[in-house]
């Protein structure tokens, strides 16, 4: 299979959004005081805000690298899809960073149905148990910070994870290119990042586990943890 040449990548190196772990109290601000405006059913979960939260550290989700810092989109427009995408793929492995992609069909359901259900709580295998992961979606973006971490500092939460989907080919090739970036290498590794992201996926292209999704953003007094649980097939602890 021909591969993207290099010339089209751009250096790893310089679209890098990873960092170290920030000590406690350094660089990230005190806890917010507790929202009482947050629904009471969701508040065991977090407090989910409207729109997109301006995360610590400075960083800004909404404003991801641009495709064009990534690769030469001049150039990838004369590949074909299956070319483009086994670059892209090849590209990202190794690299520290989580390259993947889907058909415009589904991102655009996805789009859809993340419009009215933003937020959502994912179990993450660590070790010999679970992390939460609370994720907030503003297609194309989508957020990961710590269950724990958000209940404590809220808006001021710093993300672990980020996803941007790449809609720069979705007409062209039927495809949108995504890619993750683990921010803090402690708290995520790579394999757990690509889990995390094809999880969060199906919530929202499955209509079983859609369902969850609807239940935890419309009717919070509803939602069962260990339904999600379930239906990931993992035990409750």
């Amino acid at each position: 299979m021909r591969r993207l040449p290099l010339r089209l990548l751009r250096s790893a190196a310089s679209t890098s959004t990873r960092r170290p772990a920030p000590a406690h109290g350094v660089g990230v601000p005190a806890p917010p005081s507790p929202n009482p405006a947050a629904p009471a059913e969701l508040s065991r979960w977090a407090a989910p805000r409207r729109g997109y939260s301006r995360f610590a550290s400075g960083f800004t989700p909404l404003q991801p690298k641009p495709l064009g810092s990534i690769l030469d989109v001049e150039r990838a427009k004369g590949l074909s899809p299956e070319h483009l995408v086994a670059a892209w793929d090849d590209y990202h492995l190794g690299r520290g960073h989580i390259g993947a992609s889907m058909s415009a069909k589904l991102y655009h359901l996805m789009e859809q149905k993340s419009a009215t259900c933003r937020h959502f709580v994912i179990p993450l295998w660590k070790g010999s148990g679970y992390t939460t992961m609370f994720m907030q979606v503003q297609m194309p973006h989508m957020i990961f910070t710590g269950l724990e971490d958000y209940k404590a500092r809220g808006t001021q939460a710093s993300p672990y994870y980020t996803i941007t989907h790449y809609t720069e080919f979705a007409e062209t090739k039927d495809t949108v290119l995504i890619r993750g970036d683990v921010v803090f290498t402690s708290k995520l590794s790579d394999s757990e990042a690509k889990c995390l992201l094809e999880t969060a996926h199906s919530f929202y292209l499955n209509d079983v586990r859609y369902r969850l999704v609807e239940r935890f953003n419309k009717e919070p007094h509803e939602f069962e943890f260990k339904d999600v649980l379930q239906v990931l097939e993992m035990p409750t602890m």
